[in-house]
């Protein structure tokens, strides 16, 4: 996106005079260097766009940094704490979750508010800056309400009815009302409905702006979110909305210019990043990074490829390099139940996702003392590992005649315990999707990938999910199609055949399990778990977790719900009336 550096740190800078956390005190002292206010600032069109580009910025906070992939992907069945640690465990584990301890949850609660409070502040606004083109004032309003919405998505599906606030906040708070879930969802609706109304096909270079199709999809996401709250015919209701506006970006998508990526694996190559988010690509709303880090949000980019990184620095026949990442802020590893969602030998998902194999990028040969620590045979002592031979696999199925291989070998045997617990951690499997060669350097840190946050393919599967729900499983089964034709393995046999379903293997659990092998790491899995679970029963979210991830054993019904920072709460005159989230 082309936005001016500096009109995005000034916008920050009055988000931060204007920040709101319940008891946002500690925020309120500024340094204003230009003596510039936001009622002389935003007084002109040319001043206000610095608000809009301002609001966007903190959602770099989450998409892109690890906290994203705390909130969004741990503690569900897909994934556990690299080597069995304890970081985040909050999160990752439930274990010490408290109003007290648990960043980035905590984290992520000022930030979301600050953000929020800034959206609330251009839209109340709007109408002093001195628009003469109303259908220009319509699109910046409609981008401030769109990320209204993205924000309180984020807040009423992590912390539940806390407070909602449509007006500025300019002095700290020291009371607060609770808002009921559904009067969030009345009005991110109602945001998402006018952004969608509103906002472009394209801003052309611009391109992670939020435009017509992001607001449409997230709508379709809001309207799915919002059935499981209700029953009966108001569920239904929702449903039927959800539906409906997926498949209207789906129907419409050569006019919103989208389309899925005819190949899942190219889809997440490094070379095709850039293109996910501009005109004809899959995404349907992306937050970009320039390749000019100072030009970003902050020094660090996009640091998702570090994520999901299993060691392989030092390996026999391996060094640190570019192609095959940084490892040194690894966090996650998958669980046995989420490599087993996919049959590799039809679903070409796996391979685009995840890395089993390395190649050699150092001649090495193998010493005794190698041997012995890899449990090697001693026939292999003196065997010469060429540059490009086959170095280290590290794979989910069970290999024989290990100790013969002139590689390091890992199987799932060596990673996975019998009752599917994982054994030490130290080794596995690499979700590759975010991998960034497009450093400066193997061990720069600093990422430059944008971030697809909402993509097409998320469409057919709300669609699938919202007509399970009102019992058509066949149209259901038709939508989930069309992502498992694009999966299919079509060389040296064409398993398009073998991949399709039929109306009798829709289930819910089955939508999870497309869903996992579809957006595996994708900041979305602790939301799906939680609304195809958790809203309707705590228990199924505890159970589902629990049988499917055995190594997160501290998992409550009351975790559906994040705690609040208890310092919000403490800053409050009626704190106790407020209430903390139950369970906490």
């Amino acid at each position: 996106m082309k936005i001016n550096n500096k009109q995005i740190i000034f916008s920050r800078g009055l988000a931060l005079v204007l920040a709101l956390g319940l008891g946002a005190c500690n925020d309120l002292d500024e340094y204003n260097p230009s003596n510039a206010t936001a009622d002389t600032v935003w007084s002109t069109p040319e001043g206000f766009v610095t608000v809009v580009n301002g609001a966007y910025s903190e959602q770099r906070s989450w998409y892109g940094k690890e906290d994203g992939e705390f909130m969004g992907e741990s503690g569900t069945d897909l994934w556990f704490n690299r080597d069995k640690n304890t970081y985040a465990g909050q999160l990752t584990q439930y274990a010490g979750l408290t109003p007290l301890q648990g960043n980035p949850n905590r984290a992520a609660w000022t930030l979301l508010w600050r953000s929020i409070n800034l959206c609330n502040a251009g839209i109340n606004r709007i109408n002093e800056a001195g628009f003469t083109s109303v259908q220009e004032k319509n699109q910046r309003e409609g981008e401030l309400r769109f990320l209204r919405a993205y924000y309180y998505w984020h807040v009423v599906e992590t912390w539940g009815g806390v407070m909602l606030r449509t007006e500025e906040t300019k002095e700290p708070i020291v009371t607060a009302t609770r808002s009921s879930v559904s009067a969030f969802y009345d009005l991110i609706i109602s945001d998402l409905e006018f952004a969608a109304a509103n906002l472009p096909v394209s801003w052309g270079n611009e391109y992670s702006r939020a435009t017509n199709k992001a607001a449409m999809g997230f709508l379709a996401r809001a309207y799915l979110s919002r059935a499981y709250y209700s029953s009966g015919s108001d569920a239904q209701g929702f449903f039927t909305k959800a539906r409906d506006m997926a498949n209207s970006v789906i129907t419409r998508k050569a006019e919103l210019k989208v389309d899925l990526w005819p190949s899942y694996a190219d889809l997440f190559n490094p070379t095709n990043n850039k293109r996910q988010g501009r005109d004809g690509g899959e995404a349907l709303y992306v937050i970009s990074n320039s390749t000019n880090q100072s030009l970003n949000y902050d020094d660090q980019g996009n640091r998702l490829f570090q994520v999901f990184q299993t060691p392989y620095n030092g390996k026999p026949g391996l060094e640190q390099s570019l192609a095959y990442g940084y490892e040194n802020n690894r966090r996650l590893m998958p669980t046995l139940t989420l490599l087993d969602l996919y049959d590799a030998t039809k679903d070409s998902r796996y391979e685009g996702s995840f890395q089993e194999v390395w190649l050699a990028n150092k001649a090495y040969t193998w010493t005794a003392a190698d041997v012995k620590t890899y449990s090697k045979d001693a026939s292999l002592v003196g065997k010469q590992v060429k540059v490009g031979d086959t170095a280290l696999v590290i794979t989910k199925r069970a290999l024989p005649n290990k100790s013969l291989k002139s590689y390091v070998v890992y199987d799932r045997n060596d990673v996975y315990a019998p009752n599917r617990t994982i054994r030490d951690g130290l080794n596995f499997v690499t979700l590759k999707k975010f991998f960034d060669p497009n450093r400066s350097a193997p061990n720069v840190q600093a990422g430059t990938n944008d971030v697809v946050v909402m993509r097409l393919a998320e469409m057919y599967l709300i669609s699938a999910e919202a007509e399970f729900q009102l019992g058509n499983r066949a149209a259901a089964a038709t939508m989930i199609n069309v992502l498992r034709t694009r999966a299919a393995k079509k060389t040296p046999v064409n398993q398009t055949t073998a991949m399709q379903i039929t109306a009798a293997d829709v289930t819910l659990d089955f939508i999870l399990d497309e869903r996992a092998r579809e957006f595996a790491g994708e900041n979305i899995r602790w939301f799906d778990v939680k609304r195809m679970k958790g809203v309707r029963s705590g228990d199924d979210f505890v159970n589902y977790i629990k049988q499917r991830n055995p190594d997160i054993t501290q998992v409550q019904p009351f975790h559906v719900l994040r705690p609040i920072r208890q310092e919000e709460l403490n800053a409050l005159t009626n704190g106790a009336e407020f209430g903390q989230n139950p369970g906490y």
